[in-house]
């Protein structure tokens, strides 16, 4: 009995070890990933200083008319915008709650606050090859899923603070956070190890 339940153990640590060697690969392409956008947006801003008046022109000529884009739009596109709309507003109430939620607890829980600023990032609308509708889908889509993105952070330490753990079933989203939980199962690294992942929280990045 010993023996079967030792060899066991021996399984799910070898599982362990894989699942972190592969999130931290993810980790690494995602960290990759961050560095090349960096450095495509310092070339874009590059390029703005040094042609701006040449830019400004190609987006005006590239502009759509808002009537011509109205015209040309498929009716059943155009039958969902209030649909699409009205899911602003619950959006904007979570928004509200997520934030007094980590104002109050954090400080308790002595985890630093997810910057808001960081995820909700409004500036696409300032492109003039767009029209006011096209501004408008644009500031719409930066803000909601720049707000997917904090919640999910804020979630995810919340997460870390009270149930580190893994679950049974593979899971197609998992936050940043997730990859420092413990394996599904293993009582005896679960209270080994739960108050070390909330000191760890303490050293994140406000």
């Amino acid at each position: 009995m010993h023996m079967v339940i030792l060899l066991k153990g021996i399984v799910i640590d070898m599982e362990n070890k894989k699942i972190n060697t592969i999130i931290e690969k993810i980790k690494a392409l995602e960290n990759e990933l961050e560095i090349e956008a960096n450095k495509e947006y310092e070339k874009f801003n590059c390029e703005i200083s040094q042609k701006k008046a040449e830019l400004f022109e190609a987006y005006k000529s590239s502009k759509e008319g808002l009537l011509k884009y109205l015209a040309t739009a498929p009716l059943p596109f155009m039958l969902t915008f209030p649909i699409i709309w009205s899911v602003l507003f619950p959006a904007l109430i979570l928004d509200l709650f997520v934030t007094i939620y980590q104002a109050i607890c954090f400080p308790v829980y002595k985890i630093p606050k997810v910057k808001r600023s960081e995820y909700i990032i409004v500036d696409r609308h300032r492109l003039g090859y767009l029209n006011f509708i096209e501004k408008m889908n644009c500031m719409y889509c930066s803000y909601f899923n720049g707000l997917t993105g904090y919640i999910s952070e804020v979630a995810g330490r919340t997460e870390q603070f009270w149930c580190p753990i893994r679950h049974a079933s593979m899971t197609k989203s998992i936050h940043r956070q997730y990859s420092n939980f413990l394996q599904y199962g293993d009582s005896e690294k679960y209270h080994q190890n739960l108050d070390k992942l909330r000191q760890e929280l303490k050293t994140l990045e406000a």
